[in-house]
């Protein structure tokens, strides 16, 4: 028979591993855009909703298409990502349910104080990144098939361009080191103005396209499709969802500012 001693080590054990095992279920995976990451949203968004629901929200931060990619194989339970095409696409093919909006913000054109393509102050960013493209003005792309990357494509080709040639960088980075390769090569780049405003002491670059309609930049947020991925965790990623659009979600994402500016805008 086991003495005493042994039993009570044992009891001691399954004490110590029952805390951990259940918070090691308390885990919800978000696969979101570097843009929120990267302009310090999240660390002031996720606290109150991790102390409310005593979870871990685990942040996976890539370009939209590959948030969406993450969702479609089922390796997270909620996505936030902006690119109202394909997110419409990826609830149109079963992958998520009941998208809602978050926020919003714009994109805006930057580029060096030099300004080489003459565009600073154009109201059309179309007709701004065609002159870029014209004059081979250094272009850094985001190349990686995020929400940026999507809008920067359908810019392009608002105007007939197929953007090649040693002026055009594809860095397959996320927007904070996009901004930094631009501002090292004094070229120009789109960019969300969120990141835009978290970066902005960090380089010369300066905004020379802004306002154009067609740089309107939403944010959404999607559950994973639990019938479709039966490991979801359902009840949690509701429960986040809920926080992002309930009183308190909202006014932490009004009120976040950096260098006295909204990064972001709640509807």
């Amino acid at each position: 028979m086991l003495n005493v001693r042994v039993i009570l080590s044992l009891l001691l054990l399954m004490v110590t591993l029952v805390p951990s095992l259940a918070a090691a279920e308390a885990r919800l995976r978000l696969a979101t855009t570097t843009s929120t990451e990267n302009s310090g949203l999240l660390a002031e968004l996720l606290p109150a909703f991790e102390k409310a629901n005593d979870c871990k929200v685990d942040v996976i931060a890539v370009g939209t298409g590959k948030a969406l990619k993450l969702g479609e194989a089922g390796d997270v339970d909620v996505v936030m990502v902006h690119a109202r095409a394909k997110e419409d696409a990826f609830v149109d093919a079963g992958y998520g349910v009941g998208r809602k909006d978050v926020m919003f913000n714009d994109f805006v054109l930057l580029g060096p104080a030099a300004d080489p393509a003459g565009v600073n102050g154009s109201a059309d960013v179309a007709d701004a990144m065609n002159k870029v493209a014209a004059g081979s003005a250094v272009f850094v792309s985001r190349g990686d098939q995020s929400g940026t990357h999507s809008k920067e494509k359908a810019l392009w080709k608002a105007v007939g361009v197929e953007p090649s040639g040693d002026w055009y960088l594809e860095a397959g980075r996320g927007m904070g080191e996009v901004i930094t390769m631009a501002t090292e090569r004094q070229g120009y780049t789109l960019s969300d103005r969120g990141t835009w405003i978290a970066f902005a002491d960090k380089s010369d670059l300066q905004i020379v396209s802004e306002g154009d309609k067609r740089l309107f930049n939403p944010y959404g947020v999607i559950m994973v499709n639990p019938q479709l991925h039966p490991h979801v965790k359902q009840e949690l990623a509701q429960a986040f969802i809920d926080y992002l659009l309930s009183s308190e979600g909202q006014a932490v994402i009004a009120g976040f500012k950096k260098n006295g500016k909204n990064l972001f805008f709640t509807y």
